[in-house]
């Protein structure tokens, strides 16, 4: 009888190239599923408030928004509110529309925060710095103060308010309608209605008259 040869072991170290041990990775295959570092996720967008030369609020939008381009960090903000408001006045019997600002030397900009913000806002030119807050840590407003703000500004573009407030007593000239170039005194102001009742002299005699705010001027 012939003996039957048993099958080889191969030695340690020895054995198909694609046997892996258990629980070992093959290093000739790329290691796909290798977790990726995470982005840091960015920072939410908030407002803060901005001081600036007085009178010169526009400018300062300009230029930061061209610092910021021109960095190319323009994506960090979002948008920049400079809070006014329509007015009217009678100037010489005529009206005239103007805008006037709710808080002159200040606007608002949203964007989000961070060192490199900071400095390209702190290095603007006509722009002061950050209000609120300590350091390079201003501390944001609410956006229901900026949404306030903003239905403000949306009212008086629809329909101006009058630049000049009366108080009672005080002396006015009528400068339209059938009283104009009548004087007379504030008896009543009424700011909800933008209207004033005014003491006027028709024949000899005291005559209360309702007008429009912009109907009449301080004497």
């Amino acid at each position: 009888m012939s003996e039957e040869i048993p099958p080889m072991r191969p030695e340690p170290g020895e054995g198909s190239p694609n046997d892996t041990a258990a629980g070992e990775a093959d290093p000739t295959v790329p290691e796909a599923a290798a977790t990726e570092p995470k982005a840091t996720p960015a920072a939410p967008k908030r407002w803060y408030i901005v001081h600036t030369y007085s009178g010169h609020e526009q400018k300062a939008k300009q230029g930061l928004l061209e610092r910021a381009r021109t960095l190319g960090k323009e994506e960090f903000f979002d948008e920049i509110l400079i809070p006014e408001e329509q007015v009217v006045e009678v100037v010489k019997g005529a009206k005239r529309t103007s805008k006037r600002k709710f808080f002159p030397g200040y606007i608002l900009v949203r964007m989000e925060l961070n060192d490199e913000t900071w400095h390209i806002v702190r290095g603007t030119a006509r722009i002061t710095g950050f209000v609120g807050g300590g350091g390079n840590k201003p501390t944001p407003i609410a956006d229901d103060e900026v949404a306030r703000m903003t239905a403000q500004i949306k009212e008086g573009a629809v329909k101006p308010k009058p630049k000049i407030k009366f108080e009672e007593g005080e002396n006015v000239r009528v400068v339209s309608g059938p009283f104009a170039n009548f004087q007379g005194f504030v008896d009543e102001v009424r700011p909800d209605k933008e209207k004033v009742r005014v003491m006027v002299q028709v024949f000899g005699r005291a005559t209360p008259v309702e007008l429009d705010y912009t109907q009449l001027e301080k004497a």
